[in-house]
């Protein structure tokens, strides 16, 4: 077999990007770079007439090799040449292994391995505080759909009965975790994950990414793995910024346009994406992903959402002893969890683009109660990680109760949820991270509530 066939990968044009099962035979030169003929042919005539400054570079930066024939042809010098992409297309033998029942032992994960909902649930307890609504729901549709997967080509699945996947969309105010959430499921089930911001979504034709760029992102994580992105997650944050502008005569391409190109994505289609680009041109290489098996996750803030749920829950109001006051959601916490379809058609979001995302939940605004335990609770919690940096210096840092209590006070002031939490860390942790190493006799250093409010300064003791 062939080296660079080992791995299941195809080599590719340096140049047009077309791997060896479409071109043919390519040649190799040095520095591991492939041409294909026409691209070779193409590279003689033009080095003919070239010289380095032509193309404002130095000529110690080019090298001379020698091909069959001595002929001499000029490459890059050496770190000019950067790693060329390789294609892992899809093997017609383990379609047929799919189709007959079989699975291969390089699959992503086994029906037999995959964990419970309550298992995955006490994974995500670990990273995640609170949320305890959303990482149940969360936890039983991803189950579901990899367990749909996994079944979905054995002989006693195919029958009339066809499992559909369940997309999700979660709403939840700023910093309460939608994306954190996403990654720690992601790397918990061992899946590739791309997270893409659907500000940057236009529709196809204008300025800006295709909706085609999310699943390139995918294929890029996945190693260029086609049968792994197809088994991946997709998180497409800000999903409310694609909704439909009102009072608008101009052309809608990044909202309304947007929802429509992704339904097929969200169905599950056949779609052609380039490798290694974000958009189509005829020197990047194709190829085909079929969306059927990919869980896509939405997730948006949805400001002013709550004005339009409270419009929905009182507009039967009436005058006497049963009506209900315009104000009586005002001070709802949990008012977003109230939120229904007919909201967010209301808010822009088109019924056909609603209709793929079934699974629809909400997560909590945090609380400084909530902010206080983000602090020292998860595995990652913002307090280690500064912990086990000053543990690199063999010091030990400490933070009073009444210091995390100060600064989720403070963080919740902010109203930008956990994401304020660092930032008031990172501010008053740099004269420490500034000072502790020209000291070697600080022992420990202690965060107190006066030295957070700049009214003190942090307890230190000395090394015995």
């Amino acid at each position: 077999m062939d080296e660079e066939k080992k791995d299941g990968y195809e080599n590719c044009c340096a140049m047009c990007r077309r791997t060896e099962s479409q071109v043919g035979k390519l040649m190799k030169l040095p520095q591991n770079m492939y041409l294909c003929e026409d691209c070779l042919q193409r590279s003689f005539d033009m080095v003919s007439t070239m010289r380095p400054e032509d193309l404002g570079m130095k000529p110690e930066d080019f090298g001379m090799d020698k091909l069959p024939g001595n002929i001499h042809f000029l490459f890059p010098g050496d770190g000019m040449m950067q790693n060329q992409p390789k294609i892992k297309p899809k093997k017609k033998e383990k379609e047929e292994n799919a189709a007959s029942g079989m699975r291969e032992a390089g699959d992503i994960m086994d029906i037999t391995e995959l964990p419970a909902p309550h298992e995955i649930k006490e994974r995500l307890d670990e990273y995640v505080v609170g949320q305890d609504k959303a990482k149940k729901v969360i936890s039983v549709a991803v189950y579901n759909h990899y367990k749909r997967v996994k079944n979905q080509n054995l002989p006693q699945f195919m029958d009339d009965v066809r499992i559909e996947k369940s997309n999700m969309l979660m709403i939840g105010p700023t910093g309460c975790g939608k994306t954190y959430l996403v990654q720690t499921l992601a790397r918990l089930m061992n899946v590739p994950l791309a997270i893409t911001d659907a500000t940057s979504l236009t529709e196809a034709g204008y300025i800006g990414d295709d909706v085609e760029s999310v699943l390139s992102k995918l294929l890029q994580n996945a190693d260029n793995d086609v049968e792994r992105a197809e088994h991946g997650i997709v998180f497409i944050d800000e999903i409310d910024k694609i909704a439909k502008k009102k009072n608008t005569n101009s052309r809608d391409v990044s909202g309304e346009s947007v929802q429509q190109g992704l339904l097929k994505l969200l169905e599950g289609a056949d779609v052609e994406v380039p490798v290694g680009a974000t958009s189509k041109n005829a020197m990047v290489p194709m190829t085909t992903i079929n969306t059927r098996n990919i869980l896509f996750i939405c997730g948006g803030a949805f400001p002013d959402l709550e004005e339009l749920i409270k419009q929905r829950l009182t507009k039967t109001s009436s005058m006497g002893f049963n009506s209900m006051l315009r104000d009586a959601f005002d001070n709802d916490p949990d008012l977003l969890a109230k939120v229904a379809v007919e909201d967010l058609r209301e808010y822009g979001m088109i019924p056909e683009f609603l209709g793929r995302l079934p699974v629809i939940f909400s997560l909590q605004g945090l609380t400084k109660e909530s902010l206080a335990r983000i602090l020292v609770e998860p595995k990652n919690a913002i307090t280690k990680q500064y912990q086990k940096l000053l543990a690199m210096d063999e010091v030990k840092l400490e933070f009073d109760a009444d210091a995390i209590d100060k600064i989720a006070e403070m963080a919740l002031a902010r109203s930008t949820g956990a994401r304020a939490l660092r930032s008031i860390i990172e501010a008053f942790m740099l004269d420490i991270m500034y000072e502790i190493p020209k000291d070697p006799s600080i022992g420990t250093v202690t965060i107190t509530a006066d030295y957070i409010s700049a009214k003190g300064a942090p307890r230190i003791t000395l090394r015995n």
